[in-house]
C-alpha cells in the first residue's frame, strides 16, 4: 500500500522568547509514515511537539531539517505559491475551535475552498451540498454557523476540510470543544470517513480520542516514543453509505 504521508529526519528549532541566544528544539528527528487510507492518532502531553508536527505536514511552517512528502509531493521543496497550491490540493484541516467564517452561511463556508481552488460555483455548491448531506447537516444549508450546536459546527468544519477531496485530513484536538456526546459523534464520523478510504492524522492528548484510530503514535519531548509501541486496532464500523470522501 502506498504512503499518503512520509516524514524523514524532521527537526524544528525555535528561538527562545526568554533567551535570544537559546533554542527550543520542538522536534528532534521524526520519522513517520502513514499509509493511504490509514487513520493515525498522534498522542502526547502538552509541549511534546505534536501540533508542531501537524503544522509542518500542513505546510503552515517549514522544518529546520528533514523532508515531508504528501501524496508523493515533497513539501519541503515548495515556495510560498507552491505551498498554497499544495494545501488546496492535498490538505484539509479540522481545528479544535472550528475557525468558521461566521458571516457566511453553512453552504458558503463549504463552497468557498472549492471556488478558491478553481471550481465553478455550480460544481462547488454541488460538492458542498453532497458533503453537508453526508455529514447530517443538510437542513442547515442557509443558516449561519452561530446558530449551530458545537457538534454541528464541527461537522461543518469537517465538510469544509473535505471540500477539495484532500489527500490528508488533519484534525487538531477535534473533540476538545465538545461535550462527551458531541465528541463521540465526531469520532464515529471520522471512523466512517476512514472506512471509506480517507487518510486521517489526528492530534490529541486524550487516550479515549486516540483509541478511535487504527494506530497510535506516541510522542514525548519532540520524538516518537518507541517504547510505547504502536497500539493498533482495526475499526469494525461499516462503510457509511457512499461517503465522500489542526499542540497540545
Amino acid at each position: 500500500m502506498a504512503n499518503a504521508l512520509e516524514v524523514r529526519g524532521l527537526r524544528r528549532t525555535f528561538a527562545s522568547r526568554e533567551d535570544e541566544g537559546a533554542a527550543v528544539r520542538a522536534l528532534r528527528g521524526i520519522d513517520l509514515a502513514v499509509a493511504d487510507g490509514e487513520f493515525v492518532a498522534i498522542m502526547g502531553p502538552s509541549g511534546c511537539g505534536k501540533s508542531t508536527l501537524l503544522n509542518l505536514v500542513a505546510g503552515l511552517d517549514s522544518p529546520s531539517e528533514g523532508t515531508i512528502s504528501v501524496g508523493g509531493e515533497d513539501v519541503t521543496e515548495l515556495n510560498e505559491d507552491g505551498l498554497a497550491r499544495f494545501r488546496r490540493k492535498h490538505i484539509g484541516i479540522v481545528f479544535q475551535f472550528f475557525n468558521l467564517l461566521e458571516g457566511m452561511s453553512v453552504l458558503e463556508n463549504v463552497t468557498l475552498p472549492s471556488i478558491i481552488a478553481g471550481s465553478s460555483r455550480r460544481a462547488a455548491e454541488a460538492r458542498a451540498k453532497d458533503l453537508l448531506d453526508l455529514l447530517g447537516i443538510s437542513e442547515k444549508t442557509s443558516k449561519l454557523p452561530g446558530v449551530l450546536s458545537g457538534g454541528q459546527r464541527q461537522r461543518l468544519s469537517i465538510a469544509r476540510a473535505l471540500a477539495n477531496e484532500p489527500t490528508l485530513l488533519l484534525a487538531d484536538e477535534p473533540t476538545g470543544s465538545l461535550d462527551s456526546t458531541g465528541g463521540a459523534e465526531i469520532l464515529e464520523l471520522l471512523r466512517r470517513l476512514r472506512a471509506n478510504g480517507q487518510t486521517i492524522v489526528l492530534v490529541t492528548h486524550a487516550d479515549a480520542v486516540a483509541e478511535a484510530a487504527d494506530r497510535i503514535v506516541r510522542m514525548r519531548d519532540g520524538r516518537i516514543d518507541d517504547g510505547a509501541g504502536d497500539a493498533a486496532r482495526e475499526s469494525s464500523d461499516p462503510v457509511f453509505g457512499d461517503l465522500v470522501a489542526e499542540e497540545g
